[in-house]
């Protein structure tokens, strides 16, 4: 049985997820990357993506992830369309992944950008990663040159962090400084490590 001992660690995009994915693993956490598994699965649907979207969606068999976001994050059909065909398969390899670490008996985290907007992992306790709207579009727009429009258009696209902040189990401030953070985290694991033993 997969996911018995998993925990959801999930944000918006902006919010540094990545940041504590690292963090958890120096703490000697397990990570099941869904962004990763994403862009693995994107990568061998090429002949999809060329007869869904276009050729010029696929450079030497790689698929163009920048282009084809600004595609699907200015039109929803097109976007409904891409997670039709990468869902089910991401889904299945995260499934493979939590069973083999679920053997272990030890809470592990699987990383999930969209777990409040699919509600299809069967997974109890999340962790949000927060960081305010503005925030989140500066740091999108410095790391990925999008223009503000750009970044907004992502940011529609998911539940917004206010909302996913009163839905999640934990929530982790990533508002102020890296040390902040890291405190953040540091507290959560002192916390609630008895808890997550026991389960």
């Amino acid at each position: 049985m997969a996911f018995k001992f998993a925990k959801v660690l999930t944000g918006g995009i902006g919010t540094g997820k990545s940041t504590a994915s690292s963090l958890f693993f120096l703490h000697g956490f397990q990570i099941i990357d869904a962004d990763k598994i994403a862009h693995t699965v994107l990568n061998r649907e090429t002949e999809i993506i060329k007869k869904e979207f276009g050729d010029d969606f696929v450079n030497n068999k790689i698929v163009n992830r920048k282009k084809l976001g600004r595609l699907v994050f200015s039109n929803p059909d097109a976007l409904k369309k891409l997670e039709d065909i990468l869902h089910p398969k991401i889904y299945s390899e995260i499934e493979a992944q939590s069973e083999k670490l679920d053997k272990f008996g030890i809470p592990y985290l699987i990383d999930l950008p969209l777990f409040f907007e699919k509600k299809n992992y069967p997974i109890q306790e999340s962790i949000l990663v927060y960081a305010p709207r503005e925030i989140q579009i500066k740091r999108v727009m410095e790391r990925d040159n999008l223009s503000r429009d750009e970044v907004e258009k992502r940011l529609n696209a998911q539940i917004d962090i206010e909302e996913k902040r009163k839905l999640a189990t934990y929530v982790l401030d990533n508002s102020s400084t890296l040390k902040h953070f890291q405190k953040e985290i540091e507290d959560l694991i002192k916390k609630d490590i008895n808890k997550i033993i026991k389960k």
